[in-house]
């Protein structure tokens, strides 16, 4: 089990242990309020049950099922890639592969939006944006952005640099090259 699936585990453990409910009976109260969105369940948790946020988030986030943890990580994957996003699973098959080379701590762990490619600390992430491109995150501080290799930006502020792909032709020794250096330095 990673840190965080032990993290929280031992939070689930707590929050029985000081409460007396367990996590299943906080998903009953919440189902119970009517509340819908994730803010309103954890603040209904928080002001008529009096627990911290961590615990009222933790709840409200497992009785919508929006956290990564409330799927299998082939679900978040194929959720991502279906529909008219289908047509780029094989980039993401193709640029898995490749990471998995660089060795066998590679932690691939998808969100719902993404995957999140981790050693000691993330170095990668690999998101499909619209219908026709994928975007590879890629962590470089430090390296100047090139044409190519473009500052993140706005994209996402967990990672330094984006290489925008809408074909698998267009995985190269270069984008590899890339990938190998961030890992390197994770």
């Amino acid at each position: 089990m990673s840190s965080p699936e032990v993290a929280l585990q031992s939070m689930i453990r707590k929050l029985e242990e000081q409460t007396g409910k367990s996590l299943a009976d906080w998903i009953k109260i919440a189902r119970a309020s009517g509340l819908t969105k994730a803010g309103e369940i954890r603040n209904y948790i928080k002001s008529e049950h009096g627990l911290t946020f961590g615990y009222a988030n933790l709840i409200a986030l497992k009785t919508l099922g929006s956290d990564a943890g409330s799927s299998s990580a082939d679900d978040l994957i194929a959720t991502q890639y279906s529909g008219a996003k289908a047509q780029l699973r094989p980039i993401y098959d193709t640029l898995l592969a490749a990471v998995k080379k660089f060795g066998d701590d590679v932690e691939v762990s998808p969100k719902k939006g993404y995957v999140s490619l981790r050693r000691k600390k993330q170095f990668a992430i690999f998101q499909p944006s619209t219908a026709t491109r994928m975007d590879v995150g890629i962590n470089l501080k430090g390296t100047p952005a090139t044409a190519r290799l473009e500052a993140s930006g706005s994209f996402n502020a967990m990672v330094s640099h984006r290489v925008r792909l809408g074909d698998k032709k267009e995985i190269d020794k270069e984008l590899i090259g890339w990938l190998r250096q961030a890992y390197d330095a994770s």
